[in-house]
């Protein structure tokens, strides 16, 4: 009776447990770590619960106790494999096993009994482990453009599930293409942990536009990355270029770099250089230079390849220069109204610009000398400009003359009271000025291109003649004026016209012309009388004779008066 009732009971038990199987709840594990595995997600209250056990599959269907814990009662260990000193089970009846690893992956049940129910939770575990680190090695020395060449390896060890590696070139993603890209990859596992190591193998056909590329490895979905490598990327020299220091004019007494540069990489050390004709030779540098050069280094130059002097490049390279001539030079003088013929020779590499300075204040053009006056006189320089070069060349001129008077008029003051009296000169070197008599000094002018002007005031008590006398080491000129007592009288006189002299002229041509007149009167009054005393000399002779009396009278102050006009 009571082995039916047993055998009834585990019927109905197992029937239950069937019933009760909950679908598998996989949970991942740390390789290494505590590996907690919940039993039923507090779906029953503790309470409740008279019996928890816990067994996992050991394959084929065969379970493998670990633990059991009876209401009330402490945790009873029932395994007797390697899991004997692994397992615990914490308060929410969850089971602990220690230092996870690979063979932990398998199904864990969790079996509760309540009072009259039997429920199993059974939980698939999988146990992860990221890659130490990703590296990558092998690393090819140097990359040559258009060949296949194992540029490395990337490894990612020890990891589970195992790694999958993307390789990248400046942050893109490669892909095999079967030409310029080959990505070969393997997965090891170790035979005690059961870890993985995958090796990613890149084979890279380089272009010359990889040099400075970086090249870095990464792990699909993980927060892992290699460093960054680059490569040295080697081709052949296709293009050679001349260059050329200074860049931008080349004046004579420079030196001239020349620069030989080529894109193969390595770049050739060693080149030929063509110096308009001459070849020099330079090794393990790619400059030659030559130092202060000439006008007569202008012309063609190349460099070339020593192994390959096919492979050349030329430029065409101008010296500036520039050589002024001016003569005459230095002090130069001269006599006004005189010309100065100016020489102006300029032999330059290009064409010049030219300025004309005077005491410094630039000049529209360049100055004529046809005829020389005082203003003439100055500082003058002559300035030429090719390029970036200057030269400059000047001439002191001056221009002398004898002192001459221009102009001597006197006026009267503005308070009516004096005479001023005006000589006006010029003259280099500059005229000392000097008065007949004396008077207070006005003032005199600044001597500005030879002409100086002289003021002095005088009040006459007289009639008087006054000459103003003016010198210098090349002459002497004087000249007088009338100044009268009287203060309103104003006479001007100056080199052309002088006044005193025309005021004479005209009292003369005055005289001259009244004597005529007296002349011309008298004698039509000789001739008057003339005439009435012929009609009246048949009267009396007394008054014939009379008459030729009077008449020799009157023609002899005609011929006086005749004389006095010639005079």
């Amino acid at each position: 009776m009571h082995l039916l009732s047993a055998g009834y009971t585990s019927s109905l038990l197992l029937v239950a447990l069937l019933s009760q199987v909950t679908s598998l709840e996989p949970i991942i594990g740390q390789y290494g770590e505590m590996l907690k595995i919940p039993c039923n997600s507090g779906a029953i209250k503790a309470e409740d619960i008279a019996i928890t056990k816990w067994k996992y599959d050991k394959g084929d269907g065969v379970p493998g106790y670990l633990l059991v814990k009876q209401k009330n009662q402490n945790v009873s260990i029932s395994a007797t494999d390697e899991y004997k000193v692994r397992v615990s089970m914490d308060k929410n009846s969850s089971l602990l096993i220690s230092a996870a690893k690979l063979s932990d992956q398998r199904t864990f049940t969790c079996m509760v009994v309540t009072d009259g129910d039997v429920f199993e939770y059974p939980v698939n575990v999988l146990i992860h482990k990221l890659p130490a680190k990703l590296e990558i090695s092998d690393k090819a020395q140097e990359l040559e453009i258009g060949r296949l060449t194992k540029l490395g390896k990337c490894v990612a060890k020890d990891a589970n599930p195992p790694a999958n590696i993307t390789w990248f070139k400046n942050n893109k993603p490669l892909e095999a293409d079967g030409k310029g890209i080959s990505i070969k990859a393997s997965v090891v596992p170790d035979s005690n942990t059961g870890l993985s190591t995958t090796t990613s193998t890149l084979e890279y056909s380089a272009m010359k536009e990889d040099t400075g590329a970086k090249f870095e490895c990464r792990a699909d979905g993980l927060p892992l990355e290699s460093s960054s490598v680059n490569f040295t990327i080697t081709y052949s020299t296709e293009n050679i270029m001349l260059e050329v220091s200074p860049q931008k004019e080349l004046k004579e007494g420079d030196n001239l770099t020349l620069k030989c540069v080529a894109d193969g990489n390595p770049a050739p050390t060693s080149f030929n250089f063509h110096l308009k004709g001459e070849l020099v030779t330079v090794e393990n540098t790619d400059t030659y230079t030559i130092a202060n050069v000439s006008r007569d280094a202008t012309g063609e130059y190349k460099c070339s390849l020593i192994d390959d002097t096919s492979m050349e490049a030329t430029r065409n390279i101008t010296v500036t220069y520039l050589d002024i001539n001016l003569s005459p030079s230095g002090n130069i003088v001269k006599r006004a109204g005189e010309a100065l013929n100016l020489s102006l020779q300029i032999d330059s590499s290009g064409k010049a610009e030219v300025s004309w300075t005077k005491n410094n204040a630039k000049l529209d053009k360049q100055p004529d000398f046809t005829k020389l006056g005082y203003s003439d006189s100055g500082h003058y320089e002559w300035t030429v400009t090719v390029g970036h070069i200057t030269r400059t060349a000047s001439f002191d001129l001056t221009v002398e003359g004898p002192a001459v008077i221009k102009n001597l008029f006197k006026n009267r003051s503005s308070d009516g009271q004096h005479k001023v009296l005006t000589c006006e000169a010029e003259g280099s070197p500059k005229p000392a000025v000097s008065w007949s008599i004396n008077g207070t000094v006005l003032g005199e002018s600044p001597f500005v291109n030879g002409k100086i002007t002289h003021k002095i005031k005088v009040v006459p008590s007289a009639n008087l003649t006054v000459h103003c006398t003016v010198t210098n080491r090349l002459g002497i000129d004087s000249r007088a004026i009338n100044v009268s007592s009287s203060v309103i009288e104003e006479v001007r006189m100056d080199k052309q016209d002088q006044s005193e002299d025309s005021d004479q002229t005209r009292l003369v041509v005055g005289v001259i012309v009244g004597l005529l007149i007296a002349t011309l009167v008298i004698g039509l009054a000789y001739w008057v009388y003339s005439k009435k005393s012929k009609q009246g000399s048949w009267k009396t002779g007394e008054k014939e004779c009379g008459s030729s009396e009077e008449e020799k009278k009157l023609e002899e102050k005609v011929e006086e008066n005749s004389q006095k006009a010639e005079v």
